[in-house]
């Protein structure tokens, strides 16, 4: 078995949204692909457990579909069932937003466009002490409608952050519409290598061009911060909620439940 298998991860944060009757489904699952290639090929642990000493760091910018991640470290042993099987509820350490009081989580985000400054710090603080941690941070394209993400990648660039890889989770979508409607940030590709990233754009769904992609990233010249641009779809690997915005909202019924586990059974 492929560890971090897409149809698994899925199958888990459906178990999490119907446990606590919790949103964010779609925009959990556009992100599976893109954090089980991270988690399965290039994020580095280091030592002790989710808060090791020498780890490469992961923020969850986009901290609304913290599902996905949360899927990913039940895979890894750091969460437990009775954490999945009691997700949104009373007195558990699970929320609905990223929160850094879970270990293997980086930040607490969720209030969009402030976790890819926390990675910018994360980031010159590893060049600074000398190490060679990376830092990925991973934020929406509605997210990017900040002010603040476009004031982290110059800063950023400013400073040489070659250590740093921003991914773009382009879905189309954000909360209240597309986000050509809500306010159309024209080609992210070349506005990101506008602002001095070293810049790919690539299918977010096809873990093997997601790897390959951060693996060119890597291999570029030193000197100049990283940035994927992974082209998603909302809600992909079910059908009813694929680019269906009502499932930025919506909540599983039971029979919305056994359907989706049927289709990712298959």
């Amino acid at each position: 078995m492929i560890r971090f298998q897409a149809n698994n991860l899925r199958r888990t944060i459906l178990r999490m949204a119907k446990a606590g009757s919790s949103v964010h489904i779609a925009c959990a699952f556009s992100l599976v692909e893109i954090l089980a290639v991270l988690y399965r090929q290039h994020l580095r642990h280091g030592t002790g457990g989710p808060r090791g000493k020498g780890r490469d760091y992961l923020v969850l910018s986009k901290g609304h579909g913290v599902m996905a991640q949360y899927a990913i470290l039940h895979e890894l042993g750091w969460l437990m069932d009775d954490d999945i099987d009691h997700y949104f509820g009373d007195a558990t350490r699970l929320k609905g937003l990223s929160d850094a009081h879970v270990p293997g989580l980086e930040v607490s985000s969720g209030s969009l466009g402030h976790g890819l400054s926390v990675a910018v710090g994360l980031a010159l603080a590893a060049k600074r002490a000398g190490t060679d941690q990376r830092c990925y941070a991973i934020v929406g394209d509605g997210e990017c409608n900040e002010g603040p993400i476009w004031e982290a990648l110059l800063f950023a660039s400013q400073f040489g952050l070659d250590n740093l890889t921003t991914i773009v989770d382009a879905n189309g979508y954000q909360a209240m519409g597309t986000t050509r409607e809500v306010m159309d940030l024209g080609d992210l590709t070349a506005k990101l290598q506008s602002f001095g990233q070293e810049t790919r754009a690539v299918d977010g769904h096809d873990e093997c061009a997601i790897d390959e992609a951060i693996t060119d990233l890597a291999a570029a010249p030193p000197g100049r911060p990283r940035a994927l641009v992974a082209r998603t779809v909302k809600g992909h690997g079910v059908s009813f909620m694929a680019a269906d915005n009502r499932w930025h909202y919506t909540r599983l019924t039971d029979e919305t439940y056994a359907r989706a586990m049927a289709e990712l059974s298959n």
